[in-house]
């Protein structure tokens, strides 16, 4: 027997508008208390899938009227839904899975939105983007890259370009195109490792940790589209660099207040000298005292 959990809210009305409402990117429960309230507070849902959407809607006893607005008709839908918004409605924009305009439909009605002066709100909420990056183990520092081009020479030409990037970078890629990006990528990110994360929040979600230099082409087509994360590159110092005189003149005026070590730290992180060459530079002012 499939329980239904029906919710009541009696906060006051929600304001007249545009929504852009994340839902669930898996787990239908991952879904904000925030989120059900605007919904079902909504004149119009518009969303890309009304058979994907209905799953969740109906879920929660959403009962509000579904348009179907997906890449196909989104600039043929903006002008109807201005028309509502400035009529008074409460419009609700969702897409499949995880925040709307974010590599999904959207962009065009907020912009109408914005030239028309009509509010807009976001309702933020689950995002693969963050969950991919937080069990990655990655710098938090990153770039989204969103989804690849399809021909092969612009898809080698932004990938050089990312490549350049020093932080994390992550990428959705569709399961039927996986095996055609990975050797770019074994091209471009060689010395850096790598996270597919499949089915996040979903019963079969999988993480596949690899060092890219080490990939294979999938065997198989992975079932889902995948979240990719690729580690920050690595910069190596050349470490060559002597003392120069205004690094020596600090160490001196330091060097009766903190520690050799702590002094070393300090200069290592600032210059290009090696740690040894400092700190022997430190012992050195020590042993003349």
């Amino acid at each position: 027997m499939i329980m239904v959990t029906k919710f009541k809210f009696t906060n006051k009305e929600t304001e007249k508008g545009l929504y852009l409402v994340s839902t669930p990117i898996g787990n239908l429960k991952d879904i904000t208390l925030r989120a059900i309230e605007v919904l079902q507070q909504s004149h119009y849902i518009l969303c890309e899938d009304t058979r994907v959407s209905k799953n969740l809607l109906d879920k929660y006893q959403i009962k509000s009227k579904l348009i179907s607005n997906h890449k196909f008709n989104e600039k043929k839908n903006v002008v109807k839904i201005i028309e509502y918004l400035k009529s008074g409605k409460i419009i609700s924009l969702i897409s499949d899975a995880g925040t709307p305009s974010i590599s999904d439909p959207g962009s065009i009605l907020v912009n109408e939105c914005i030239n028309n002066e009509i509010k807009i709100f976001p309702i933020p909420g689950p995002s693969a983007v963050a969950a991919a990056v937080s069990i990655s183990g990655f710098s938090d520092k990153f770039l989204f890259c969103g989804f690849f081009p399809d021909k092969k020479q612009q898809l080698s030409n932004e990938l050089k370009k990312f490549s350049e990037f020093e932080n994390s970078l992550v990428f959705f890629i569709s399961p039927k195109k996986i095996n055609k990006i990975i050797p770019e990528i074994k091209k471009n990110f060689a010395g850096r490792k790598i996270v597919f994360c499949r089915e996040i929040t979903k019963i079969y979600e999988e993480f596949i940790r690899k060092n890219v230099d080490e990939l294979e082409l999938f065997e198989k087509e992975p079932k889902g589209e995948l979240t990719v994360v690729v580690s920050e590159k690595k910069i190596h110092k050349n470490l060559s660099q002597k003392l120069s005189e205004s690094d020596m003149n600090m160490i001196k005026k330091m060097i009766n207040k903190l520690s050799t070590k702590e002094i070393t730290d300090i200069l290592s992180q600032s210059t290009n000298v090696s740690k040894k060459e400092i700190y022997n530079y430190c012992l050195e002012l020590k042993n003349e005292k």
